[in-house]
């Protein structure tokens, strides 16, 4: 007799109101996946930007010591009283000169610039 009782509260359950249900329980389960979806988020942000910035910060030192050390050694084992570093020091002040000559063309005074009433 239970078995018919049962039977018979289950097929008088209204279809709408089983599907409602089911449709609320889904919503809810959205919602809490979406809030355990932020409070992961949340978790894993800062992982994340410590490793963009530890990323950052070693390739940045080897790539420093990658080219400044091999320059520095190559700079050292070359004696000094040579052809080739008297041109290196002649280049580099005559490099210079070009830069500043080339800075002192671009600046132009105030009152030239300024275009003159006809």
């Amino acid at each position: 007799m239970s078995e018919a009782v049962t039977t018979e509260g289950a097929s008088t359950a209204d279809p709408l109101k089983t599907a409602a249900d089911a449709m609320a329980l889904a919503v809810q389960a959205a919602k809490d996946g979406a809030a355990d979806a932020r409070a992961k988020a949340n978790e894993v942000m800062p992982a994340v930007g410590l490793f963009f910035s530890r990323l950052t910060y070693t390739t940045s030192y080897a790539l420093s010591y990658g080219v400044v050390f091999p320059a520095l050694f190559l700079a050292r084992a070359i004696p000094k009283e040579n052809a080739i570093v008297h041109g290196l020091i002649d280049g580099g002040a005559a490099a210079r000169d070009a830069v500043a000559a080339l800075g002192k063309a671009n600046e132009t005074p105030v009152a030239e610039a300024a275009p003159q009433p006809a």
